[in-house]
């Protein structure tokens, strides 16, 4: 049984054990609010699942929301606590793994650059230099350590970030409650980041839409760059067009470079990243979008059963695209 599941079974234990999706299925959908975003849900079953989802996500939201000032997240980052519960340490492992993966371009302790760029869950009016180089002296990865179930600081002053990575994991959640109510299809959607198995209502591949690149952070004028045909996989998409403000004329976009201290600045506009877990997924479309497209390309072709979409600002035309060989073979259609 997966480290995710133990606590579902423990909260659902009586649901789990009295219900099933037995036969005379049907598909379901349902949708709701969480972590200050919309969620969609898709799934063939013969009973409604919405309630035990959203329990879920609420219980979920409680471990990793640095909206929530009693989280474990929100605590640990206060020094209030160094207590940590089954969510947290999945994230935080699975964290570990990909800041190793990636050269550092993934790093969960970027939270308090995020905040003073204006993107986190506190802001400021303006930033210096100066702000900057005192900040990084507590950003890395490395400087945090489990043991026996506690979080241990080298630094006080650090923070941890882990909305480029516990949204994926979210969906993964959600997908093993599904799976075990013995949920063969279904699509589970949190803010853009999916999870699918098996078929849609149609009994074909769940497809999904890419986005072009546009500077959009209300969502207005969406169009596709792509759409592509996937089933048992998850798909992330990072990009820096939704997400960013506009100062004295200048763009400031909300990927920061746990390198430099600094919003990204370079060509690559957006990346989608298919993974067998969201999670993954999620961390690594992060990562690409920090390191752009060169550095990126070497490392999804390292990663096992890792694939990526970019998209990148054309030189002589709009968009220039770009992708790993396998992600080819899911796209059914162009725009």
């Amino acid at each position: 049984m997966k480290i995710y599941q133990v606590l579902i079974a423990f909260v659902f234990v009586v649901l789990l054990l009295l219900q099933s999706c037995q036969p005379n299925k049907e598909f379901i959908r349902t949708e709701g609010l969480i972590f200050g975003t919309i969620y969609h849900m898709t799934y063939e079953c013969n009973q409604d699942l919405s309630d035990t989802i959203q329990s879920t996500l609420n219980a979920f939201d409680w471990s990793m929301s640095t909206y929530k000032e009693e989280s474990v997240i929100s605590k640990i980052n206060r020094n209030t606590s160094n207590e940590t519960d089954i969510y947290f340490r999945k994230v935080f492992n699975t964290a570990k793994e990909i800041t190793a993966a990636t050269g550092g371009a993934f790093d969960m302790t970027v939270a308090p650059l995020v905040n003073v760029w204006g993107f986190g869950f506190s802001k400021k009016d303006s930033v210096t230099d100066a702000q900057i180089d005192s900040i990084m002296n507590y950003v890395g990865m490395d400087m945090l350590s489990l043991s026996n179930g506690r979080i241990v600081k080298e630094k006080p002053q650090i923070m941890l970030d882990g909305s480029a990575i516990a949204k994926g994991f979210a969906v993964d959640v959600v997908a093993e409650v599904l799976e075990s109510f013995d949920v063969k299809n279904y699509m589970v959607e949190i803010g853009g980041e999916m999870r699918v198995k098996g078929h849609n209502p149609k009994a074909s591949a769940w497809r999904v839409g890419i986005d072009k690149p546009i500077d959009d952070p209300e969502v207005l004028n969406r169009q596709l760059q792509e759409i592509i045909a996937i089933s048992d996989i998850a798909l992330a998409t990072s990009g820096n067009y939704r997400n960013f403000y506009v100062k004295d004329g200048q763009k400031y976009a909300h990927t920061i470079s746990p390198f430099t201290g600094y919003p990204v600045n370079h060509r690559l506009l957006g990346v989608s990243v298919l993974a067998p877990d969201c999670m993954s997924a999620d961390a690594y479309a992060t990562a690409f979008m920090v390191l752009g497209y060169e550095k990126s390309k070497v490392i999804a072709g390292q990663v096992n059963d890792l694939e990526a979409y970019f998209i990148l600002d054309g030189e002589d035309e709009d968009y220039e695209i770009k992708m790993t060989e396998g992600f080819s073979k899911f796209i059914i259609d162009k725009h």
